[in-house]
């Protein structure tokens, strides 16, 4: 479908619901909407469209912060001081319970309905904007971590997809070994102390059949499990998998190592995906596919969820429309258009199987099963310290500076009076 025509749908799906608009005041709304990778090139688009929908609503655009915790960081700032400049925020799937436990989200319950506004999405991003029964924001994008590999490479050796960590360190190893290049890593993973980093710590624990909390977000750390789990990402290192100075590895590290063809295994977020397709020094272009990540012998796959939810301000001064503009972000039809032209998750499962959607990214039919499984990191008010404190020590671990166990019996110590 052509981005005029779809634009042309959207526009047309929200101006019946939304007729009247233009013989009201003027209203102005700012919209910080993240970074590069939240594309805000596409929600200027959608905005732009919403705008010719309403003209008596003008939406301005703040961008800013290259990672979750900049953002975090900003926004924190910003919502600490109660400034009212700003109206809608785009934040992380682990920051509704946080900013309104804060005080800082104006409750949508009101303008869209209650919880039952959350029945299309799926179900981790049901559970995450839901707040002690209320709506606290809407999704806008979905993300999750993925296991990109080098589909060349596993043909050209005779490998099968790994399902177990065991079974991606022999086929690393066949594979390094048979390119006989020392810069080809088997695997790369994210050990730097940013959110990724909780990922990381979390992705062979949950694979266990672990959890790290109960629904009501007390902490249920299984501290041997936990250990277990980052004693194999410490074997993978040793085995040469995995480069030693993974500690420092961020996110952007692994993106272009993995599009410079240094990699044959990587775990990323979504975004990467057009990185490696579409990026002019791409030298994986057309080699690179998406499996379900690996579990621990005997364990089941499990999967980092990320995404990207719409929040009212509880300090804006334009609420109504501010909610009207978040629903209308929301959307299916939104979520269409950003599936087709950014290659961004959807939040709803039935935009996964759109023939437009399908046609544009048709990698979306093996990610659909990745995210719907996937889970969600640590649901708390006080997520910064929680975060803060997997990420540094996971970071700690893998550079050998604490032993596993010593490492996860300081998390628990934390975390326990942190998630009562």
């Amino acid at each position: 479908m052509k981005r005029t025509k779809l634009l042309a749908l959207i526009t047309m799906a929200v101006s019946a619901s939304l007729a009247g608009n233009a013989m009201a005041q003027q209203t102005t709304l700012r919209v910080f909407s993240g970074g590069q990778n939240q594309r805000p090139d596409l929600m200027r688009k959608l905005f732009d469209e919403y705008q010719k929908a309403n003209p008596s609503v003008k939406i301005d655009i703040e961008t800013g912060g290259a990672t979750s915790e900049l953002q975090r960081q900003y926004l924190s700032t910003v919502l600490n001081a109660k400034d009212s400049a700003i109206d809608i925020y785009l934040i992380d799937i682990v920051n509704p319970a946080q900013y309104m436990g804060a005080g800082w989200l104006e409750p949508l319950d009101g303008y869209v309905g209650g919880p039952s506004a959350m029945k299309p999405y799926l179900p981790v991003y049901s559970q995450a904007n839901v707040v002690n029964g209320k709506v606290a924001a809407m999704p806008a994008f979905a993300d999750a971590m993925f296991m990109y590999y080098r589909k060349d490479l596993l043909d050209k050796y005779g490998i099968k997809e790994p399902k177990t960590w065991d079974e991606l360190a022999v086929a690393s190893r066949k594979i390094q070994d048979g390119e006989k290049n020392p810069n080809l890593q088997g695997l790369s993973i994210q050990g730097a102390p940013i959110e990724g980093a909780v990922c990381t710590f979390l992705l062979p624990y949950w694979s266990m059949g672990k959890s790290f909390n109960d629904s009501a977000g007390k902490m249920t750390l299984d501290k041997d499990a936990a250990a277990k789990g980052m004693d194999m990402w410490l074997k993978l290192v040793d085995q040469g998998v995995i480069k030693k100075n993974v500690a420092e590895v961020k996110t952007p590290d692994t993106v272009n190592e993995f599009k410079a063809g240094q990699v044959a295994f990587a775990i990323n977020w979504g975004f990467a995906w057009d990185r490696f397709k579409e990026d002019p020094d791409s030298q994986v272009k057309g080699k690179v596919g998406v499996m379900p990540l690996p579990a621990m012998a005997g364990g089941k796959s499990a999967t980092c969820v990320g995404g990207w939810q719409w929040a009212v301000s509880a300090f804006s001064k334009s609420k109504a429309e501010a909610a009207k503009l978040v629903q209308y972000m929301a959307s299916p039809a939104s979520s269409k258009f950003l599936a087709v032209e950014g290659s961004l998750l959807p939040t709803i499962q039935s935009v996964y199987t759109d023939a437009d959607v399908t046609k544009a990214a048709p990698w979306f039919k093996d990610a659909a099963t990745v995210v719907i499984a996937g889970q969600a990191r640590p649901i708390s008010a006080r997520y910064g310290e929680v975060s803060d404190t997997i990420r540094t020590t996971a970071s700690a671990i893998l550079a050998r500076t604490k032993t596993s166990a010593e490492g996860v019996a300081e998390i628990d110590s934390k975390l326990t009076r942190v998630m009562r």
